[in-house]
C-alpha cells in the first residue's frame, strides 16, 4: 500500500489495509454510485489532465456523502472519518486535453450536474491502484484506475437552474457563478461544474483543474460581495472572534474601518503544510480598492477565508478592516484541501463575539491568547500588518469636523 503523505508521526495509523476495506476486493469492473462527483487533476502538462470520475465500488443509499464537505463540517466529521470515506472513492480515470470532447467527458459532464447520486457501471483497463493521495487545495483522493468504459444505468436528475446556465452558451463564467451562487449553490458545487467546462462562452468553455476551479469560483463570489459590502455602514465597535476546527485556528480582528482584509497564516511544527521543527508564516493583504495579482503567500486559502469573511459581513450589512491570524496546529495532521480553512474560518464566527472599547485592548486580548494558546509572542507578527498600519496613521474623516 502506498500513501502519499510525510507527516511520520501520524502515518502509522493509516498503514491498515483497513482503510481500503470496500476497494480491496475490486478487480477491473463494478457497479457504483457517483455521490456525483468528478475531479480534474493538474500534475499532466498543461493543456493535457486526467479526469476521473469518483465512485465508491458498490451501490450505496447515501453515495453523496463521500464528496460532501460543508456537511463533514456541519457534523464536525474527524480527519480519519474523511479520509476513510475518501480512501473507499475510486477514481476511475482518463486522460483528456482542456480543450476536448469525447464520450467519457459527456457522462462525466452528465454526472457532475446531477442532483444526488447516479448509478454507474464502471469497467477498468487495470487493477486498481490502492493510493492515498493528499494535496492542499483538493480532498485527498484514493484508490485510482485507468477508465476502459463506463455507462449510466439511470437517468440523471438535473436542476432546472444548472440547466439554464448550462445551455446558454452566451453567459459568460463569473456571471453564471453569480447566479447559481445567489440560488444557493454552494461553492463545491459551482467549482465542480466550473471544472468540468460548464460554464462560460461557448468559445471559452474548456475544462479547468479542479485546484484551480476552486480558488476562481472563491474569487469570483468574493468579489461580487465586495461590491455590495462597499455601500453598507462601518462597524461601530472592535471585535473579535476565535475559533478551531480540525487544529485550524482563526483569530478574527474586525475594526471600524473600510474593507481592509489581511491573512497571516502560521503553520506550527507538525503540521500538514509544516513538517519542520519552525514556524512558517505566510502573509497576504488587500486594501480597499482590491488586489491586482494572485495572493502568492497564501494562495488558496487567502480567498476560501476571505469568502467566508464576506458571507458574514454581508449577512451583518456592515462593512470592516478584517485582520486574521490562522494558526495550523499539530491536531491537523493531514491536509484535506482549502474547503477545510473555509469552514474553520466560518466556524469561528459562529463563536460568541467579544466587543472592545479600543483597538489596543483588542489587540492586548489577542496577544495574550496566542500565548496562552501557542506560547508565540505574535508582537513579531503584528508588527509587519499593512492593515494595523494603516489602521495607525491614516486619518478619519471625522478628524476634520
Amino acid at each position: 500500500m502506498h500513501i502519499d503523505f510525510d507527516n511520520k508521526g501520524k502515518i502509522e495509523s493509516l498503514r491498515s489495509r483497513s482503510l481500503f476495506k470496500n476497494v480491496e476486493i475490486v478487480r477491473d469492473e463494478f457497479f457504483g454510485s457517483s455521490p456525483p462527483s468528478v475531479f480534474v487533476g493538474s500534475k499532466l502538462k498543461y493543456p493535457n489532465v486526467n479526469v476521473g470520475i469518483l465512485s465508491p465500488p458498490e451501490q450505496i443509499e447515501n453515495a453523496w456523502l463521500y464528496d460532501a464537505q460543508n456537511y463533514w463540517s456541519k457534523e464536525n466529521f474527524g480527519i480519519r472519518d474523511i479520509l476513510e470515506l475518501r480512501a473507499n472513492l475510486v477514481n476511475s480515470r482518463f486522460q483528456s486535453t482542456v480543450y476536448s470532447n469525447s464520450k467519457f467527458l459527456d457522462l462525466s459532464r452528465e454526472i457532475a450536474m446531477a442532483i444526488k447520486p447516479v448509478d454507474v457501471e464502471i469497467k477498468l483497463a487495470k487493477k486498481i491502484k490502492l493510493v492515498l493521495d493528499f494535496d492542499n487545495f483538493n480532498m485527498p483522493m484514493g484508490p485510482r484506475a485507468p477508465l476502459k468504459k463506463v455507462r449510466i444505468t439511470e437517468n440523471p436528475k438535473v436542476h432546472s437552474k444548472v440547466e439554464k446556465v448550462v445551455s446558454d452558451t452566451d453567459l459568460k463564467a463569473v456571471d453564471a457563478i453569480s447566479y447559481l451562487y445567489k440560488n444557493e449553490f454552494d461553492e463545491q458545487n459551482l467549482s465542480k461544474l466550473l471544472s468540468i467546462g460548464l460554464f462560460g462562452l461557448k468559445k471559452n468553455r474548456k475544462l479547468v483543474p479542479t485546484r484551480w476551479s476552486i480558488t476562481a469560483v472563491d474569487d469570483s463570489i468574493g468579489k461580487n460581495i465586495i461590491k455590495e459590502i462597499r455601500d453598507f455602514k462601518i462597524i461601530d465597535d472592535y471585535v473579535l472572534y476565535f475559533g478551531n476546527f480540525m487544529g485550524n485556528y482563526y483569530l478574527i480582528m474586525f475594526f471600524p474601518e473600510v474593507f481592509n482584509y489581511e491573512l497571516f497564516e502560521m503553520y506550527l511544527p507538525g503540521s500538514s503544510w509544516n513538517t519542520g521543527s519552525k514556524l512558517k508564516v505566510s502573509n497576504d493583504f488587500e486594501d480597499y480598492n482590491g488586489r491586482k495579482n494572485y495572493a502568492s503567500n497564501t494562495i488558496g486559502g487567502y480567498y476560501a477565508t476571505r469568502l467566508s469573511i464576506l458571507e458574514f459581513l454581508k449577512r451583518v450589512k456592515r462593512q470592516a478592516g478584517v485582520l486574521i491570524l490562522r494558526f495550523e496546529s499539530d491536531e491537523y495532521w493531514a491536509s484535506l484541501g482549502v474547503w477545510v480553512v473555509r469552514n474553520a474560518a466560518r466556524k469561528s464566527l459562529e463563536t460568541e463575539r467579544i466587543v472592545f472599547e479600543d483597538k489596543e485592548k483588542m489587540l492586548e486580548y489577542c496577544k495574550d491568547l496566542v500565548f496562552k494558546f501557542f506560547k508565540f509572542d505574535v508582537d513579531s507578527i503584528l508588527i509587519r500588518s499593512k492593515l494595523l498600519n494603516i489602521v495607525k496613521n491614516q486619518r478619519k474623516l471625522k478628524e476634520f469636523f
